[in-house]
């Protein structure tokens, strides 16, 4: 049994909170065990028992993974034997059967197992002959500390290489004393032992090493000249042990800013500095940390401007979201072999090509991040921004060597994954490094009925080597029921999952077909579901949109995927602003990408204790979530806007003038700052603001923005609900969608 909601009359749908996951129907004692909704989740809590069930359910099936999350309590096993299926290699997890105390059943394929003699001894409790209160059956997430076999080479020491684009436009910009000044400030917390290297490449036109070598009394600069073909002019003190020579880094660090300080080099020859830092990684593996600032004009991998800026708003649809060259990826793909990953930062103002560049971190399991407009004078929040994220990544755990499975029960099958990474076989993911913040997801498809089975279960397993030199495995088992009905499936439909995992593939469609093609298909999403919903299920025939309770939000979620970045039309979006939404809605983790798709919005001028949470002696208001649209705004009020990776601050026109003093310290009062005030509505808001920032690994910027804001256009164009130049309000669109279905 299901709620109904007419569409067209609930026009208050958003809940006062977060959107919280449907809950998996299955026995309590399984439920209360099975993995956490964010670590790991399907788009249907129901899985339907055949194919054909799910073509005519119209929803998406596949999984959103965040497998290398923080987690705070993790449990952690060393066994020398790990428990695996003798035949589809799953790991022994609480949705296994044990038939008696020697045999255990797969829940994957259902071959039946003995239960080794040591796993008979449980460690937790000491005591013997109880194997099913072992952690391993005891938890849906945990970690193994692996033995010997899983390794296929000595366990990598973390290997640092930071690579530095030192043109003039680079300089200029300030980014350098930024990034010189973050690592001498991080460079006791960066993740790894007594075995940790390091080294850094600059470049301009031409490629600059570092011989960091114990002994030296200053760190010694060697210049590779012949872009063309690249060498390593000294290959063996050009990494160093961290440890050993943390005095030449220290020396290097703190006169980089300077050395290329007057320079009036305008080239830049990112690809042979790219070749340079696989060279000398490829031994070892490794990190890269790419600092980029403008688009590369010299040797391999040069590019040319694609960006159009007079077809921007008027194409119908958008050209030059595939790379240019196939250098990156190439380049990359070697990378994944040698265990290197790229991270690319990219800090410019003006057009870089991010559909080119991307391709390295892409394909090597690296991270993007982009900075537009990025200057140490003219954009202070950036720089602010910036250097938040780059403590972060300085800092954060970092898995090396890392690949990743995924398995399911006999019956199913996964075909398209998406995420950054290389897939090597038809289901291994080549995870040269894995970080705490990527997301990935998967499409799935039923090829064998799935009628007598009760449930069925998904495992994910993550082998790594820790930045100690450990090789782990983490596992996360996940099970859901099996139903045979249109009604079952509909009622456990998760709405934030299947928005995402269609964003995924709506960014697919985009560069293989066209944007107008992702869109066209969004949209129909929405369509094709309600309309089965309303056919197939619903036994009464009434007027008006109608939607299960669960997937109200549906219809609106796709109107915000329409009008994000990444998607829109019309406006005049810039191609790498463009390009960068997409990369972010491939690999970012659900919750974050479901900011960037719909913001949440607050009213804080009257934040109150009543129903605040209490987190380590702090207070943290909770004001309920507002409808994106500009008839939920007052004059007299202020509002917050939470868009993920950005929040605005609006104050309405005539907004109450306590709110202005006892908040932001009017009449002197800075831009893009809370000043902290001795008042309680300071407290609150700060505390408010605060919170929503903990809750991810980047820092969202926060913007005030006023009438005569310039990003008050930014700010106006996440109102998701209203009409804009060139898209439809919500109720428009809803009476597209209901046009469309009683056709």
């Amino acid at each position: 049994w299901f709620e109904v909601v007419n569409l067209l009359q609930e026009r208050n749908l958003l809940p006062p909170g977060p959107v919280t996951p449907p809950t998996p129907c299955l026995p309590q004692d399984l439920q209360k065990i099975n993995c956490h909704p964010e670590v790991f989740r399907s788009t249907l809590t129901s899985i339907p028992q055949t194919q054909s069930l799910l073509n005519k359910a119209k929803l998406p099936l596949g999984l959103l993974l965040h497998p290398f999350k923080d987690l705070s309590q993790l449990p952690v096993v060393t066994s020398s034997t790990i428990v695996r299926c003798r035949s589809c290699r799953t790991y022994i997890n609480p949705f296994v059967t044990f038939l008696d105390q020697r045999r255990w059943k797969c829940n994957l394929c259902y071959r039946v197992n003995d239960v080794p003699e040591e796993f008979m001894y449980n460690p937790v409790s000491r005591s013997y002959g109880e194997p099913h209160k072992r952690p391993e059956v005891q938890n849906a997430t945990l970690e193994f500390i692996a033995p010997s076999e899983y390794m296929l080479r000595p366990p990598q020491p973390a290997v640092y290489l930071i690579v530095l684009d030192v043109s003039h436009n680079a300089v200029e910009t300030g980014y350098l004393d930024i990034v010189c000044q973050s690592l001498l400030e991080n460079i006791n917390a960066l993740p790894g032992d007594s075995r940790t290297k390091i080294g850094f490449i600059t470049f301009d036109s031409t490629i600059h090493f570092y011989n960091l070598q114990e002994g030296l009394s200053q760190p010694q600069m060697l210049i590779v000249s012949d872009i063309e073909d690249i060498f390593l002019p000294t290959p063996d003190s050009l990494l160093v042990n961290l440890n050993e020579c943390k005095e030449l880094v220290q020396d290097l660090l703190k006169s980089l800013p300077q050395m290329f300080g007057k320079t009036m080099e305008t080239q830049c020859a990112l690809g042979p500095a790219l070749q340079a830092a696989f060279k000398l990684l490829s031994a070892t593996g490794g990190r890269v940390s790419v600092f980029q600032t403008q688009l590369p004009s010299l040797g391999v991998g040069a590019l040319k401007s694609r960006e159009d800026p007079n077809q921007r708003a008027s194409a119908k649809d958008i050209q030059h979201l595939s790379p240019a060259t196939d250098f990156y990826k190439k380049l990359a793909l070697d990378c994944s072999g040698q265990q290197v990953a790229v991270d690319l930062f990219l800090l410019s103002s003006q057009y870089c090509d991010l559909a080119s560049l991307g391709c390295i971190s892409r394909y090597s399991a690296g991270s993007v991040y982009y900075y537009p407009s990025y200057h140490q004078q003219h954009n202070p929040a950036g720089v602010e921004c910036f250097q938040k994220d780059l403590k972060r990544y300085l800092t954060r755990k970092i898995g090396f060597e890392a690949v990743m499975r995924i398995r399911c029960s006999k019956g199913l099958s996964i075909h398209t994954f998406h995420g950054n990474f290389f897939v090597r076989s038809t289901d291994l993911l080549s995870l040269p490094n894995v970080n705490p913040d990527a997301g990935f997801a998967v499409q799935m498809s039923i090829e064998e009925n799935l009628v007598d089975m009760q449930s069925v279960s998904f495992q994910a397993a993550l082998l790594y080597t820790s930045s100690k030199g450990e090789r782990r495995i983490r596992v996360h088992t996940m099970c859901l029921p099996v139903v045979n009905s249109l009604s079952d499936i509909f009622a456990g439909a998760d709405v934030q999952a299947i928005t995402c995992l269609l964003a995924s593939m709506a960014v697919d469609r985009s560069v293989t077909a066209s944007l107008s093609d992702a869109r066209e298909a969004m949209t129909n999403a929405s369509i094709d579901s309600l309309t089965s919903f309303r056919t197939s299920v619903l036994t009464i025939q009434q007027p008006g949109l109608l939607a299960p309770a669960c997937l109200r939000l549906f219809p609106l979620y796709i109107l915000a995927l329409l009008k994000q970045k990444a998607f829109r039309m019309g406006t005049s979006t810039r191609l790498d602003d463009r390009v960068f939404a997409m990369c972010q809605l491939k690999y970012q983790p659900l919750v974050y990408v479901m900011l960037m798709i719909h913001p949440a919005l607050y009213r804080v001028d009257d934040l109150t204790d009543e129903g605040a949470l209490n987190i380590s002696e702090r207070t943290i208001p909770q004001p309920r979530v507002q409808q994106l649209s500009v008839e939920k705004l007052s004059r007299d009020g202020a509002f917050l806007m939470d868009a993920g990776s950005v929040i605005y601050l609006w104050i309405g026109r005539n907004c109450n003038p306590n709110f202005l003093t006892q908040v932001l310290g009017l009449p002197n009062y800075a831009a893009n700052m809370l000043p902290e005030l001795d008042t309680a509505e300071s407290q609150r808001t700060r505390a408010f603001v605060g919170w929503l920032r903990e809750q991810r690994p980047f820092f969202p910027i926060l913007h005030v923005i006023r009438d005569e804001s310039p990003l008050k256009a930014s700010f106006l164009q996440n109102m998701i609900e209203d009409r804009t130049e060139s898209a439809l309000s919500y109720y428009e669109f809803l009476l597209h969608v209901q046009q469309q279905i009683s056709k």
